[in-house]
């Protein structure tokens, strides 16, 4: 059974009163729609609590939910729209990402201390240069790569045409590339 598929078993039974079917939509994407927020508030306190309001809406409109798309972009979009409602109401600041450090690893191989150096710095460039994106294009570029949404996707997600999602795609791509040659 597809994830979608299954998504929508759970659904139509919170739907009908399970109150624990919610649950299990919640242990299922809790962490992906964390991982998003936080990528847009830059404290993990806040990134937390928004993604409890973030489902706490999305169990209380449930009923609007449309099964003809996937249930994540859904959520994504909920989630999305609560952070953006978060920081109307502070002054936008910049996000800090932690390293990955798993993304410094390859299977089976030992990678020379001065590489790993090389890559955690490259990588450190990387996201100070999305943390220092007007949100627009910031938003679209962890949507992008780092959820893996594809363009119809994404468009839901910020509720603006596919189009737009382009367009503002390919003018943050120019931007990150602007702002990493100059760091070079």
């Amino acid at each position: 059974m597809t994830k979608s598929v299954d998504d929508l078993l759970w659904i139509r039974r919170c739907l009908s009163g399970d109150q624990e079917a919610f649950g299990t939509l919640l242990d299922r994407y809790k962490n992906q729609i964390f991982t998003l927020i936080l990528r847009i508030v830059p404290n993990p306190s806040d990134a937390e609590d928004l993604a409890q309001d973030a489902f706490l809406k999305a169990f209380r409109k449930l009923e609007f939910y449309d099964p003809a798309y996937p249930f994540i972009t859904w959520l994504f979009k909920i989630a999305h729209n609560t952070a953006l409602d978060f920081l109307k109401t502070r002054s936008p600041a910049l996000i800090s990402i932690e390293d990955d450090e798993s993304a410094l690893q390859i299977e089976g191989a030992e990678i020379p201390a001065e590489e790993k150096i090389d890559s955690a710095l490259r990588a450190e460039q990387v996201e100070k240069a999305l943390a220092s994106l007007p949100p627009l294009y910031r938003e679209i570029l962890i949507l992008r790569h780092h959820e893996g949404l594809d363009y119809d996707g994404m468009a839901q997600v910020l509720q603006i045409p596919e189009g737009t999602v382009k367009i503002r795609l390919f003018r943050a791509r120019n931007l990150m590339r602007e702002k990493l040659s100059n760091w070079a």
